[in-house]
Formats: C-alpha cells, structure tokens, sequence
C-alpha cells in the first residue's frame, strides 16, 4: 500500500461493545473483534476504527478514560490487542484507535491528585479549576451549559468547581499546560509503537478553550446558547490548531500513520484549518449524516463537503451514520422504506470520490431500536432529567446467526444492551445467504469500488438529472444516478454494474441507485 493509503479507503467503524462478545459477559471486546475479522475481510473494508477499549469507569461507556495506555479488563488485555492487530494485519486491515484527548476520566490519577491536593496545586492545574461566582463562590465560573445537559461546572467539597463539558466525571484537561501535552503524545507513541496505524480524535475541536472562558451569549433568534453551532465559543477555538500541530508532528515520526478528527463546526472555512498541510490527514465532514432524503439537501452537502477539502491536501471523507446519531435507516423513514433508502445511499456514500467511512451495523440494514427507559444506559438520559433519550438505540449488538437474541452475539441472552424480537432476517448469517440482501449489495459494491476501473480517479462533476434525482460522474466513466423523486426515472446510457433495487424496462424506482459505466 502506498504510503497514504487511507485517502481513497473505506474504513469500518467497530462500536466495541457492540460488535462481539468474545468471552461471554454480553459486552463487545477485542476476542470477539479478532474472531469476525473474516467478516470485515469478506465485506471487503481497509481497515477498522475500534472505538476505545481503555481503563474506564464507563461513565460514558468508554469515552471516559482511567488510563490511555492500557486496555479495560471487559475488552481483554494488551495481549489481546496485540493478537488483534496481528491477525488483522495478516489479513491485510489497517487498525485504527480512538484517542479522547480534550478530556479524562474523574477516576484517572491526575485527577484523583487533583482533588486531594486542593486549590492553587500544580496538580490542578491540568484540568480548569476555577473558583466560583458570587460573593460566597456558590455560583458556576460561567454560564457554560453541558453537551449531556445541565451545567458543565461541578464543585468539589474545598468550594472550587472543574469544567467539564460532557459528564462531571469527564473533567476537561487544560491544553495550556506542557505536561498535557507531552502526556498525550506519550499515548500516541504508546499506540504507534505497537503498530496501529492510526488514530481517530475525539472532540478534535474541543482541545483549547477561549481566554478567560468567558460566559456565552444567547443566540438573537432563539434566546438559548448556542451547542455546536456558530457563537458556540466552547469549541473550536484557535489554539486548539497548535495542539493538532503537535499531533501531526508526532505522526509524521511514523510514514504511513494518520489521524481522523471528530470536527463539529457550521462553517467549511473553519472546517478546511483543520486539514492544513501541518494537522489532520482526514476529518469528518458530517453534513451527509444530517441531510435529510431529499435531493437538494443530498447535494448541498456534498458541495460543502467537497468545498471544504478544495485546496487542502485532504480528500473528502464521507459518513451516513455512527455512536452519536440515529442509523440511516430510521432516519430516511424506517421499515421498508428506510431500507430502500439505505440501500441507495450506500451506493451514493461509496460511489464518492474520498475516505468511506462506514458504522458497524450499516451493512446490515440495522435500525434504530426503541428501548424501555430501565434500559438505557447513556449519560444523556439521566444529565437531561429523563427528557433526552440519548444515544442507544443506535448502539444495539449486532445480530450475526440464528432466530432469537442474542443472535450468535453473545453465548448469554442478557447483553448490555437488549436486542430486539424480530431480527433474523438480519443477522450476517442470513443476510450472507441472500444475494438480494443488504450485505451482498455492500460486498458487491465495495468488491467494485476496490476493482472497477470506472472508480478511478479523484473528483466528480454534476450531470443532468430528472428532476428530484442527483447524477454525477468519476473520471474512471463511473455514472451514479440517485433517484429521490415520487416516480420511476429513465436509466441513462451505459452498462450497468450495480443497482440498488431490480431495474427493469430501462428505467430506475424510485429511491433507488445505480451505477453504471458510460
């Protein structure tokens, strides 16, 4: 493989809890990763994303890290890990880990110093302690309200209050401070000196904070602070670029290694810093996951998306779904039209030129899954006072054989997460035997994405299209034909390779794709 081999690759997002279990306690680990490797090769992606698998109360399942050098004994060992990365390399995957750099767990040792050693301490000073507001400080330091809901300020018993911009026992490190830093690129060589090939970065515009975190200002239309959005000073502040400076120098210490960034921001502009010649090789462009099915928004986001790379050194990198966001298919509608949906979007996502990136469970058709309230487990649920259900429906196991649950999941039927009635028709094994299946048109599209000489070449250009439809074109003759109108359209020109419903007297249903060679 080239020495940047991820620029045209379709990467598999590995959910660890909920992809297998590997020793029988109902929760995803790393045995139970290395055992359905043979699925990701018969699927035919380059490589994985393991989300993380660290020491870790699980608070935020995972994304609340003890220790970023060392693995959580219900994922496995480091043994474990390094059997994974072997094997996965031996069958030609690249391996890639999540790194949750803005922020560490409240169980972690720097914090746990931290409390004990009390205000003004050079322990504190890794994280943002600040005294609070108020002639009595009985007041937050700012008017910051939480991702997860309710204030992202927390005082401890001495009076001071932390910042946390996700869950209180998530506390924000202080990217200001030259341990953090070191301490971060410790981890990054921990993980490249074992071999994997790169990283995924958590929050990867939350790093720096605004001088003197200063409160934010209500939005003029709303009245509400923003979350996210434009004003949403909390992120993507400018300091946070010499900290993925930092990052790429390391990387750049190791030819062949990369790293991807979680960036939520409005503007492409801002976007686009994030890719400079000295920081990020990918980032998510995510407003593919937030359009709705309806041709206009399909293609303004691929615009934006492609207008945001246009002079940076990066391709595009494209994502129908993930942990934070509902599934595709319940999105575009759900039942059988959500799958008829999907199924054309797959052909869409993978037919762009760029970086894939798809979430365990996509190639299956999975949807989303309503949970009883004594099931949930996101912090979201419990931060919003039980109004937000949080996150998942979308992190349900994933059924691999048989009739019932746990579906070959797990070898016991009570799994972190309950799997529903219903689901044997889309298990890997019974998908795996039906040619019409959700999971032979992504083997047969990726088969053709990887091989097809019309797939060739970077970029695209916009074709006539009926209206309602998207048509473009690759340089390789690929024509994909995206029909999102309320009729059945005609078939342009060509032969063709793969379509996402039965095509017939010429012409494509409707919500359906195809691709052909002009």
């Amino acid at each position: 493989m080239t020495p940047e081999w991820w620029r045209n690759a379709v990467f598999y997002q590995v959910y660890i809890r909920s992809f297998a279990d590997g020793n029988g306690d109902g929760v995803g680990d790393l045995a139970g990763i290395r055992a359905r490797l043979p699925h990701l090769v018969d699927l035919g992606v380059d490589a994985l994303w393991i989300t993380p698998f660290y020491p870790s109360p699980m608070a935020d399942h995972g994304y609340d890290v003890a220790d970023p050098r060392d693995v959580e004994p219900i994922f496995g060992d480091l043994a474990e890990f390094d059997a994974l990365l072997a094997d996965a390399h031996a069958a030609g995957l690249r391996v890639t880990v999540d790194v949750v750099p803005n922020h560490s767990s409240h169980a972690h040792e720097w914090f746990e110093a931290a409390l004990a050693a009390g205000p003004g301490s050079p322990e504190r000073a890794r994280y943002l302690f600040r005294d609070g507001r108020g002639p009595d400080g009985a007041e937050p330091p700012n008017n910051w309200p939480s991702v997860f809901g309710g204030p992202s300020w927390t005082q401890v018993p001495d009076g001071q209050w932390y910042l946390h911009l996700f869950a209180p026992e998530q506390p924000d490190l202080d990217f200001t401070h030259p341990e953090v830093l070191a301490d971060l690129e410790e981890t990054l060589r921990f993980w490249l000196d074992r071999g994997v090939d790169g990283f995924r970065i958590d929050v990867a515009h939350g790093m720096a904070k605004p001088e003197g975190l200063p409160d934010m200002v209500p939005m003029e239309d709303t009245g509400l602070l923003a979350d996210h959005g434009p004003g949403d000073h909390r992120f993507d502040d400018d300091g946070v670029h010499e900290v993925h400076r930092r990052i790429r120098r390391v990387l750049d210490e190791y030819p062949g290694r990369m790293a991807v960034g979680e960036v939520w921001v409005s503007d492409d502009d801002r976007l686009a810093r994030y890719l400079r010649a000295d920081e990020l090789q990918l980032a998510f462009n995510f407003k593919l996951l937030t359009a709705d099915w309806d041709a206009e928004e399909l293609r303004t986001a691929i615009e934006h998306s492609l207008a945001t790379v246009e002079g940076t050194p990066a391709p595009a990198c494209w994502v129908l779904s993930n942990h934070d966001r509902p599934r595709h298919v319940t999105r575009y509608g759900d039942g059988n039209l959500g799958i008829r949906r999907a199924r054309a979007a797959a052909l869409l996502q993978l037919a762009l030129p760029g970086v894939v990136y798809v979430y365990n469970g996509d190639e299956l058709g999975l949807p989303d899954v309503d949970l009883p309230d004594e099931a949930l487990q996101d912090p979201i649920w419990e931060r919003s006072g039980r109004t937000e259900r949080g996150r998942d429906a979308c992190r349900i196991p994933l059924p691999w054989s048989g009739a019932e649950p746990p579906y070959g999941f797990s070898a016991r039927p009570d799994t972190w997460l309950p799997m529903p009635e219903g689901w044997a028709t889309l298990t890997a094994a019974a998908q795996a035997a039906d040619d019409s299946s959700m999971l032979s048109l992504y083997r047969r599209a990726l088969a053709l994405r990887a091989t097809s000489p019309a797939m060739r070449g970077d970029g695209m250009e916009w074709l006539p299209a009926p209206e309602g439809c998207l048509a473009f074109r690759r340089p390789g003759g690929l024509v994909c034909l995206v029909n999102l109108s309320p009729a059945a359209v005609p078939l342009p020109e060509g032969e063709v390779l793969l379509a996402s419903a039965v095509v017939s007297a010429g012409t494509l249903p409707v919500d359906a794709a195809v691709w052909l060679r002009a």
